[in-house]
């Protein structure tokens, strides 16, 4: 009797000592687990921006970020969407035919899914500089405004669009985004158009 007394204690303490030690394993598993999540900074810095446009007047420019990359929002005139078609010859990628950059809705003159604003990567395609914002600029060189990297002297027009013989080999990059409302565009996000 006393063999089986020992019996049902051994195995009452085998069994407590595996689920003590499985619950202890999961619980110091946890932490570990936790740990391989992303931050919430990184989380922040790869989630959709929202970039309200009711207050942008034609002509103006607003920068914002996106996954740590400056992004230009512009909302464009009829005399700077009428001055695209007059530079055509003058570029090195007039119809956008680069399709890494740009997502499909953008393949085409205006580089955007309404003409009216233009929403491009502010990141130079030579060296990543920060190109500068020159919409009013006459004609000179046959430049008619846009956007100038002053770093190595690359120029872009109002669509993003690179010119020939500039440092710069490809058109601005336009970044994923969609119209949630008539005033209000989500970057980060292209399908769904409201």
């Amino acid at each position: 009797m006393t063999d089986d007394v020992d019996r049902n204690r051994r195995h009452f303490l085998t069994v407590a000592t595996v689920v003590t030690g499985g619950v202890g394993l999961v619980a110091a598993s946890i932490p570990f687990i936790s740990s391989l999540n992303p931050s919430a900074r990184a989380q922040a810095q790869g989630a959709p921006v929202e970039v309200p446009l009711g207050s942008l007047e034609p002509g103006e420019m607003i920068r914002v970020m996106w996954r740590g990359r400056l992004v230009f929002v512009v909302r464009r005139t009829e005399e700077m969407l009428a001055r695209l078609s007059s530079v055509t010859d003058f570029l090195e990628d007039p119809n956008s035919e680069v399709v890494e950059q740009q997502p499909e809705f953008a393949v085409n003159q205006h580089r955007s899914r309404k003409p009216e604003f233009l929403v491009v990567e502010g990141s130079c395609t030579h060296l990543g500089c920060a190109p500068l914002a020159e919409f009013q600029v006459g004609p000179a060189d046959d430049w008619f405004g846009g956007f100038y990297c002053p770093c190595h002297g690359s120029r872009f027009d109002l669509s993003g669009r690179v010119y020939q013989n500039v440092p710069a080999p490809t058109n601005l990059r336009v970044p994923p985004y969609r119209f949630l409302r008539e005033d209000l565009i989500m970057i980060g996000a292209d399908s769904g158009v409201a």
